[in-house]
């Protein structure tokens, strides 16, 4: 249990001593605590780093977006994999001299797609990044 009686200094170094009261539903008050939990933040300490220190700024659980982007991770390299193959299979199919050009024609703009899409989602992944790391 947390010792509450303890005071702490905030950055400036003034003493907290005004109340903020806050009415949640049952529902928001669970939707509170699961967060509290899971940023390892107080509430007091929640609500001040939204409202007053970084009110354009999101909380976020960055172990769940760091599994999330580990998994995306992970996706992106069996693509890569699956196209290295089928690159392969063609590669051996034109040497034989049984690979259709119509197969080549149809093929270059959805490789062409694939590539803009990943650059997209390199691009999201690294605003991402630089969002969290906004937040230390």
């Amino acid at each position: 249990m947390k010792n509450r009686t303890k005071k702490r200094k905030s950055a400036s170094h003034e003493q907290r001593s005004r109340r903020f009261e806050l009415r949640l539903s049952e529902a928001e008050r669970t939707q509170f605590l699961d967060l509290e939990k899971a940023l390892g933040l107080s509430r007091a300490d929640i609500v001040r780093i939204r409202v007053l220190q970084h009110s354009k700024k999101m909380l976020v659980n960055t172990t769940e977006i760091m599994k999330l982007l580990d998994s995306i991770g992970t996706e992106i390299g069996r693509s890569g994999n699956n196209i290295n193959q089928l690159a392969k299979h063609a590669n051996t199919l034109q040497q034989q001299g049984m690979l259709p050009p119509a197969l080549i024609r149809d093929l270059i703009p959805l490789l062409t797609e694939y590539v803009r899409l990943q650059r997209e989602l390199e691009q999201s992944i690294r605003q991402l990044i630089r969002l969290i790391k906004g937040q230390t």
